[in-house]
């Protein structure tokens, strides 16, 4: 039996690890074996840019944490090397860049599972959401497509007042 203090220490990471998957709106669980320091510095320096969270977490710890919040499917992948890649605030993008650098390493670096809002996912879906672009150029093409008929209308009233005659500056000023 472990002695007190490590079993308090331990505690508290289970419940910092409960924490995080609570409140993470994504996340990845990866296997890595063999995976270079510049690779790795390479992939947390992206990770940290896009508000992404990444460590290398102990089996049996993570094992307690998803059992506290639910994830139980999680079990079956905990094993062998792991690390958890977690958003709260975009959560496509710890599957884009982890799925990215994937590609990249081949064998050395792969996805073992995936959970967006609670629910574990397919390798499938994860595979396929991180195929998506980032938050920010998802609600760029939304803004886009809700001002390219605006802009169609302007363009239209423009063309309008230029063929009745006047320019578009001199017909507003009469």
């Amino acid at each position: 039996m472990p002695n007190a203090k490590i079993l308090n220490e331990k505690q508290a990471i289970v419940a910092a690890l409960t924490e995080t998957l609570k409140t993470a709106s994504s996340g990845v669980l990866v296997d890595y074996k063999g995976i270079t320091v510049a690779e790795d510095t390479a992939l947390r320096q992206e990770l940290r840019e896009n508000g992404v969270e990444y460590s290398v977490v102990k089996n049996t710890l993570v094992r307690f944490a998803t059992k506290n919040v639910g994830m139980e499917e999680l079990d079956e992948v905990l094993n062998g090397t792991t690390s958890l890649a977690v958003s709260k605030d975009d959560p496509i993008a710890p599957m884009r860049i982890i799925n990215k650098y994937s590609k990249q390493m081949g064998d050395r670096f792969n996805i073992k599972a995936g959970f967006m809002d609670g629910k574990v996912l397919p390798l499938e879906d994860v595979a396929a959401l991180a195929e998506l672009p980032s938050k920010d150029a998802l609600l760029g093409q939304v803004l886009g497509m809700m001002l390219a008929p605006i802009t169609s209308l302007a363009i239209v009233i423009k063309a309008i007042a230029e063929k009745d005659g006047a320019p578009a500056e001199e017909a507003s000023a009469e």
